[in-house]
């Protein structure tokens, strides 16, 4: 499994379409998501990533510390760190709050918003796929790409299943908004500047790509620096240097904390033991796990299990 597949495995990825919008212009709306919004979508615990995706029509996004972006029928807007944004065919409108328009479902369907003057329609669908090297507002134009065609149509497919009520539908749009979140994921990858840092970054530096490779492959090997460089091609010292400077972090702080977050992942998600999670993930005794552990997230294993839970 590459990292990035890894990283979102372990982060629990999970989507879910949570409203429908029909706007007519001139509209402006304030859009603040509060994870107890999408707590019947997404459960209690949810951690937000937002995204709009226009049906029909166009619209401007403004997001606090990004420039504006203008939106037609066929692309998305995601919001990685579920920042407070405005979205309108007039930006110099005062926005009107989402939650004086939004219209929640009695029977726990799609909720709906339907605000404007009259004119020119947009259709929107707005979801979280669930997961900070990404920017407050990311844009997404499906029309472009190998997986264009295949994404535009099924998202425009699954909304018309939606508006009719078809069973299943829901379900569908949830994994539609997995992919959409892949999609922009790797095509920001591939933007990234040479000189880049972060993590993404990583995943474009052919050293470090194939160093993250590696320990993901086997996070439980007793790792050296010297034995990494040694897969991929480097010296101790220039793997070190490389990778640091790109990650921020060194190969060994880097792996020593990916062990705990995959530990917390199996705690969660699985009936392991705590030793046997230790031992999976490369501890050799349980002791020395649940200090790494602690240390790591604040709480010993046993109770991120049970608050987990």
């Amino acid at each position: 499994m590459d990292a990035l597949s890894d990283v979102l495995r372990v982060m629990r990825l999970k989507g879910g379409v949570f409203l429908h919008a029909d706007f007519t212009a001139p509209w402006c709306l304030g859009v603040s998501i509060a994870p107890e919004t999408c707590a019947p979508y997404l459960g209690p615990r949810a951690r937000l990533i937002a995204y709009h995706f226009v049906l029909e029509g166009r619209m401007r996004v403004r997001t606090p510390g990004a420039p504006d972006l203008d939106l037609e029928a066929g692309q998305s807007v995601l919001f990685p760190r579920n920042d407070p944004h405005v979205l309108g065919s007039d930006l110099s409108l005062p926005p009107v709050p989402g939650d004086d328009v939004v219209q929640r479902s009695a029977d726990g369907g799609l909720m709906r918003i339907e605000l404007g003057g009259g004119g020119a329609p947009t259709r929107i669908v707005c979801g979280n796929p669930v997961i900070a090297a990404l920017p407050p507002a990311l844009k997404l134009d499906v029309q472009r790409g190998v997986a264009a065609e295949w994404v535009r149509e099924s998202f425009r497919f699954a909304a018309q299943e939606i508006a009719a009520g078809r069973i299943g539908a829901a379900a569908v749009m949830a994994k539609l908004s997995e992919l959409l979140l892949v999609e922009a994921i790797r095509r920001y990858a591939e933007s990234l500047p040479e000189d880049a840092q972060g993590w993404l970054a990583g995943l474009k530096d052919p050293f470090v790509a194939r160093a993250l490779a590696r320990l993901h492959a086997d996070i439980a090997a007793p790792w050296t620096v010297t034995e990494l460089g040694r897969r991929v091609g480097l010296s101790r010292s220039s793997l070190a240097e490389r990778f640091t400077r790109v990650l921020g972090v060194a190969p060994m702080q880097y792996l020593a904390a990916w062990r705990i977050q995959v530990a917390a992942h199996e705690l969660r998600a699985s009936s392991k033991s705590v030793a046997q999670v230790a031992e999976m993930v490369g501890y050799k005794s349980e002791t020395s796990f649940t200090r790494a552990f602690k240390r790591e997230l604040g709480c010993s294993p046993a109770r991120w299990r049970r608050l987990a839970g």
